[in-house]
């Protein structure tokens, strides 16, 4: 069984189609790319896969529940995270608050109420940031942090749920080369954690750490496989040639 399917999936704004039939899954431990041209409505999926809106038509299931008309939370909760394109961080607190506080979004309230959950929490919190080479800079405001470091500190904050499924919108957006490289290299050391749904305009970045790749062109589906499959594609040549 996958962990993610979606099938048949439809989103409609008023008039617009923005999403038509779109089916693809998702296993256990893989990362799957999600390129397309602008407009074509990679984002919008990713969002209805989220939550962050429901999906018109069809159905998207999450390690065999129904999950097409739950709530962001409740998907949350079960194992869904993910990372808008525009940074979700507080910049007016640290980098180890913010931490935390992403870890605490997901506990109970009787701990909090207790205050014991800085210090039950620290030593994970610290460790998150070290993964992406942020523990030195703990009590920094995260607004002193470059565009690329407050890309890490999102995605550390997506991973202190320990989700199942990761959901990342164009985390190389506004990246340095070295910043683009030393992203995929810390993203490739997520695979025995979770799997990734990667939203991206870089397609070399796509294909150095995906295993396989959905196109999406105008809402529908355009091409669904392996990366050298695609290679081979006239029609996803096309599209990337003329409209990306």
């Amino acid at each position: 069984m996958a962990l993610l399917e979606v099938q048949g999936v439809g989103k409609a704004f008023g008039s617009l189609k923005a999403l038509n039939g779109v089916n693809f899954s998702v296993a256990d431990n893989t990362f799957h790319g999600l390129i397309g041209p602008n407009g074509s409505g990679k984002s919008t999926l990713l969002k209805a896969i989220a939550g962050a809106h429901f999906a018109s038509e069809g159905a998207i299931l999450f390690n065999g529940r129904d999950i097409t008309t739950m709530s962001s939370n409740r998907r949350a909760r079960l194992g869904l995270s993910l990372k808008f394109q525009i940074t979700a961080i507080l910049p007016e607190l640290s980098l180890y608050d913010n931490v935390l506080l992403a870890k605490q979004a997901g506990q109970s309230v009787w701990p909090l109420i207790r205050s014991r959950s800085r210090s039950d929490m620290h030593a994970e919190v610290m460790e998150s940031l070290k993964r992406f080479g942020l523990d030195d800079r703990a009590d920094d405001l995260a607004s002193d942090l470059s565009h690329g470091q407050q890309q890490w500190l999102e995605i550390a904050m997506s991973l202190i749920q320990k989700p199942k499924l990761l959901l990342l919108d164009e985390p190389t957006g506004g990246l340095s080369p070295e910043e683009r490289r030393s992203t995929g290299e810390l993203l490739m050391t997520l695979k025995e954690e979770c799997a990734l749904i990667i939203v991206e305009h870089d397609l070399d970045f796509i294909k150095d750490i995906c295993d396989t790749i959905t196109v999406l062109d105008q809402g529908s589906v355009l091409y669904n496989g392996n990366v050298d499959d695609m290679d081979n594609s006239a029609r996803v040549k096309e599209v990337y040639t003329s409209r990306v």
